[in-house]
């Protein structure tokens, strides 16, 4: 599986919700980036308990989803920018039934892993809400799976927009993305998915202490 990265995209801290700051808001990168264990450099979020680290190192929102959402909420100019969705990489013709947790990527000379699929929190509506009536994107985005994912970097390096995002080493066949997803963000999973998820190598420490605390 060969895809080209249309983009690689990096926010700073800034006002984003009165005196809240954010690094949601992502722009496209010019030339080479730095894939670091903790992310890209430089590349910042603000809410460090929530946001970042090893295991959340890279966010990938695929630009597939762009075409549904211009559909739910209009064609708002804000969804032809590929960090809309506040995510680092931007693919096509890639999506959440496509990935598995423990799926291994090469981009440029970095190596990347599938690490979880990714929680969308109220910023998403909040950065929308200046362009459209965002209201109900996040309830959406989990019982449609349209979360993207995040990757944690084996091997630390460089990529540029146009380089090819390769996967070579599928990790989890059964655990999808979308699969993931449902079971752990929007509760659909069963009792023997959640005992799978608890020891799934591969799934981040939070999410695998998510699905223990669903057999609780």
């Amino acid at each position: 599986m060969k895809r080209t990265l249309e983009a690689i995209c990096t926010g700073t801290t800034r006002p984003f919700n009165g005196a809240e700051l954010s690094a949601f808001v992502k722009r496209p990168r010019k030339g080479l980036v730095q894939f670091l264990e903790d992310g890209l450099a430089p590349d910042e979020q603000a809410d460090r308990k929530n946001h970042g680290g090893p295991d959340m190192a890279v966010h990938l929102y695929p630009l597939a989803h762009h075409h549904f959402w211009r559909e739910q909420i209009g064609d708002i100019g804000l969804l032809n920018e590929p960090g809309a969705f506040g995510s680092n990489l931007a693919v096509n013709d890639l999506t959440e039934n496509d990935v598995h947790i423990g799926d291994r990527f090469q981009i440029g000379t970095a190596l990347l892993e599938v690490s979880q699929p990714r929680k969308p929190c109220w910023k998403i509506e909040h950065r929308f809400s200046q362009h459209c009536n965002s209201k109900g994107m996040v309830a959406k985005i989990v019982k449609t799976a349209r979360c993207g994912w995040y990757f944690r970097v084996l091997e630390v390096g460089e990529a540029t927009a146009g380089d090819v995002l390769e996967r070579v080493e599928t990790g989890h066949e059964t655990w999808t993305i979308a699969r993931t997803s449902f079971a752990l963000h929007a509760g659909k999973g069963t009792s023997e998915d959640y005992f799978e998820l608890a020891a799934l190598e591969g799934l981040s420490v939070k999410e695998r202490a998510r699905a223990a605390s669903r057999l609780d």
